[in-house]
């Protein structure tokens, strides 16, 4: 591309995600049944109190482009959360891939689920090979300084979370396989429970009160409200039944 005059912006020069592959390319550590559920578990109990939802992106197996120098690296983070940034409405707007030198806001969470084979890299045990693209931990801890870092292992069930502090992630405690986000009035910890129909310990949202319910529960608590609601009135001598609409 010749160079004019003046020169062209970045935003008129660069790459966007309509330029940029969005298929997995010969990665290892593929998505199976449990990261699908599990994505789905986490982006369905994510409530946040202090953002409305078209302000949040919530993300899983998304590429992620994170370099403007070099614009075909990409991670694909399993399941991660942008806060600040806005959400498409209409299907022939939703992201292909999300692209930080367009967006400018990097995520605040990125979730990695254990796959056999990816674990070194997972928990910052790789070392970069010369003239190849950092690692996940680079990129999350370096590069794109992303404040929680949380690694899930389904096979061990072992959680483990980490922090930026300054240059560095730092481990968190998690004496009880939970912590608390106080930048978002969330938890995220390991639940025992049944999920689509799947029974085991899951990663899921919880606040103050509890484990965030799923749509599912949602509506089960609605109908023992209308149910208990119904009882109440039927004592009083009242007919739910008809009661105006």
């Amino acid at each position: 591309m010749y160079q004019t005059d003046p020169p062209r912006s970045p935003q008129e020069t660069m790459p966007t995600m309509y330029d940029l592959p969005s298929e997995l390319v010969g990665e290892s550590g593929l998505p199976d049944e449990f990261h699908c559920i599990q994505a789905d578990l986490l982006s369905e109990t994510c409530q946040l109190p202090n953002y409305p939802p078209e302000e949040i992106l919530l993300a899983s197996d998304l590429n992620l482009y994170y370099d403007p120098r070099h614009t075909l690296w990409y991670k694909r983070p399993d399941w991660y959360m942008v806060l600040g940034v806005t959400g498409a409405t209409q299907q022939q707007d939703l992201r292909l891939s999300y692209v930080i030198w367009q967006e400018g806001v990097a995520p605040f969470l990125v979730v990695e689920l254990l796959s056999p084979g990816t674990e070194p890299e997972d928990l910052g045990q790789t070392l970069r090979e010369v003239n190849k693209p950092p690692t996940k931990w680079e990129v999350y801890e370096q590069i794109l300084r992303v404040p929680y870092y949380v690694v899930y292992d389904r096979y061990e069930n072992n959680l483990r979370a980490f922090r930026l502090n300054g240059a560095r992630y730092q481990a968190i405690p998690l004496p009880e396989k939970r912590f608390w986000l106080e930048e978002l009035e969330l938890g995220l910890g390991l639940w025992q429970g049944t999920y689509q129909q799947t029974t085991g310990l899951w990663l899921r949202w919880y606040n103050a009160a509890g484990w965030l319910p799923t749509l599912k529960e949602q509506a089960e608590q609605e109908r023992q409200r209308a149910d208990r609601l119904a009882e109440y009135l039927r004592s009083q001598g009242i007919n739910p039944d008809n009661l105006p609409i």
